[in-house]
């Protein structure tokens, strides 16, 4: 007996060590293994095909210093959140087979890695007890680097965007050339009589703000052709724009140039510029042949009304003026994501893209929403309000359009207008008999983004400006309009991969079911302390009165019938705040209770689980034993 006794002991032994090396083995073979898996909700670790394509274009080792601030006054929100983006880092690293190195910094107060953060342009956040702490990164290709000075939580959604953009731009640091073409004073003008500088009219701060990232060049809205060096031209506002320059820009796209438009079916800023009348005259663009060839059409004398998205303005409520946000704007797109837009009478894109195109829509309307002719939408807003009739439809606002494209102008380029001045007639017939045969379609795929309205980018509408002291120009943005447009441009300048980036899943989980067990534990008292509440406000404002309608000359004297009736009403104005107390302690207990009860749950469940699945166990070797 004892001997087998003995002999249970010894294989218990061996079984448990043996068990105990296994794991260890195994834990040294998965550090050492190349591939992982993405068990998380949404793969929120898993790079996207886009940031692989990115990584794979590698030559040149990249660095990346990564710099968080490892102390206990780092708010666990940005704590957690960096453990986030060390992760994702971590798979960067993986991905680029050796290219990438990441370097993890602490820069503690005074310290050289404080003051490396410094050198790389990141933003430490003061925190209330005037303690600094960091969360950036910054991206190095020999020379050229490009820093994320803040990683904020509230773009976890953009998380790997920001990180291969980065990337993609220390890479390949070379400007994009975007050209710029409009029928609107974009890049300013010079007004009559202005001698002076500060007597022009100044650039569009959108104008501005792309020529710090760009470079930016002028097309003239009558070009026959866009340059060659132009990767994107951005459109704005093409009104009378003519079939030649459409030609242009048709064959800029089959090249494998990439477009930015904005169209308006009424540019409320041009009917000011033009206006001579009472009446201003309606001033809507488009680009038809273009469209059509597209798929689309952009009816210009019709303008979205919507009633879930109304803004205001100074004469009230105005249906046509849109406040957009949430899911009016697309958040699985990363340009859309998190941001929000105004629109002032903006139109609306109809139809089915043609074969080969892909249509992702970026902003649209709410099915509350009517499509009204801008003399009713400049109107009195609440007759639209009050004659209103839903469509049902959610009218894109924006669309980006993917794909490979065919031309408008299937019979070649059209016949150039007459020429105003005899001697140009010539020159525009050597020119066209020296040009190469037009194109029919795109050898690869192109990418287009179109808006319905104008006004959205004009300083008026999208920021705040003021002059400073020194003859420079302080702005903040109204809303998240010139962010849109920026990125936009941004986007489809940069590299290819980045356009197909979808916006990431937040590892964010918000206990949603104790959030609603909270807030039905609250509905059953609100009622209750609201009707208290009221009565204790009923009850206050007698007593006041009672207090200040004292009888003729007794100013200061009360008769006893008052004094009974004013000692009645502070015994029930204590009684109901007794009552309101009672009510607010047992909501909070229930509340309290709520949570203790999950908490424990939470706790036991798993050592439960364990000890009955143990339990069973031994019940099933335990008849196996009396079987034999």
């Amino acid at each position: 007996m004892k001997k087998r006794s003995l002999e249970t002991y010894v294989y218990s032994a061996i079984g448990v060590a043996t068990m105990l090396v296994l794991l260890v083995v195994i834990n040294v073979i998965a550090a050492q293994a190349k591939q992982r898996i993405d068990l998380t909700a949404d793969r929120a670790y898993t790079l996207s095909p886009g940031t692989r394509a990115i990584l794979a274009k590698i030559d040149t080792p990249v660095q990346i210093r990564f710099y968080c601030t490892r102390a206990n006054s780092m708010p666990p929100t940005l704590r957690t959140y960096a453990q986030r983006v060390e992760d994702l880092l971590g798979e960067y690293q993986q991905a680029a087979r050796g290219k990438i190195e990441v370097q993890k910094l602490n820069p503690a107060p005074d310290s050289e890695a404080e003051d490396s953060a410094r050198l790389d342009g990141l933003q430490p956040q003061l925190l209330q007890n005037n303690e600094r702490v960091y969360l950036g990164l910054s991206v190095s290709v020999l020379d050229q680097k490009e820093t994320i000075p803040f990683l904020a939580p509230a773009r976890e959604r953009l998380l790997e965007y920001d990180i291969s953009r980065a990337i993609a731009r220390a890479i390949n640091p070379e400007r994009p050339v975007v050209g710029v073409m409009s029928a609107l004073p974009v890049a300013g003008r010079m007004l009559p009589g202005g001698m002076m500088p500060q007597q022009n009219e100044r650039p569009w701060v959108l104008y501005s703000e792309l020529q710090r990232d760009f470079t930016v060049r002028n097309v003239p809205l009558t070009t026959d052709k866009i340059p060659d060096d132009v990767k994107l031209l951005l459109v704005i506002h093409p009104k009378g724009i003519s079939d030649t320059t459409l030609f242009a820009i048709d064959q800029f796209l089959l090249r494998g140039g990439k477009l930015v438009a904005f169209l308006d079916p009424d540019c409320v800023l041009d009917t000011q510029v033009v206006a001579a009348g009472p009446m201003p005259p309606q001033s809507s663009s488009s680009m038809d042949k273009l469209l059509k060839a597209w798929g689309l059409d952009f009816n210009p004398s019709l303008v979205v009304a919507d009633l879930n998205h109304m803004g205001r303005t100074q004469q009230g409520r105005a249906p046509a003026v849109l406040l957009l946000a949430g899911d009016a704007l697309n958040q699985e797109d990363v340009l859309t994501a998190q941001s929000n837009a105004v629109m002032v009478l903006a139109g609306a894109y109809t139809g089915t893209p043609v074969e080969g195109l892909q249509q992702t829509v970026l902003i649209k309307s709410s099915p509350n929403s009517q499509l009204i002719a801008p003399v009713v939408a400049r109107g009195y807003g609440e007759d639209i309000i009050h004659n209103f009739q839903p469509s049902g439809t959610e009218y894109a606002l924006a669309v980006r359009l993917t794909g490979k494209l065919k031309t408008a102008f299937p019979n070649g380029a059209p016949s150039p207008s007459p020429s105003p001045s005899p001697s140009a007639s010539p020159t525009s017939d050597k020119n066209k008999s020296g040009q190469p045969p037009s194109l029919k379609e795109s050898e690869k795929e192109t990418t287009i983004v179109l808006f319905g309205d104008v006004d959205m980018i004009e300083d008026q509408v999208a920021v705040t400006q003021m002059n400073n002291p020194f003859g420079g120009r302080v702005f903040t943005p109204n809303n998240g309009n010139l962010a849109l447009a920026e990125g936009a441009v941004e986007q489809l300048s940069g590299d290819n991969n980045l356009i197909a980036m979808r916006s990431r899943a937040t590892t964010m989980r918000p206990f949603t079911v104790i959030r609603e067990m909270t807030a039905q534990a609250e509905a059953r008292y609100q009622d209750t302390i609201r009707q208290l509440e009221s009565s204790l406000s009923e009850t206050q404002r007698k007593l006041n009165e009672l207090q200040q309608n004292k009888q003729g000359g007794q100013q200061f004297i009360l008769s006893p019938e008052q004094q009974q009736e004013i000692a009645n009403f502070r015994k029930k104005e204590a009684t109901i705040k007794a009552q309101l107390k009672d009510e607010r302690r047992k909501l909070r207990a229930d509340i309290d209770s709520l949570e203790n009860r999950l908490k424990w749950i939470n706790i036991a469940a798993m050592p439960a689980a364990v000890a009955l699945a143990g339990v069973c166990l031994a019940i099933g070797r335990s008849r196996k034993r009396a079987a034999r």
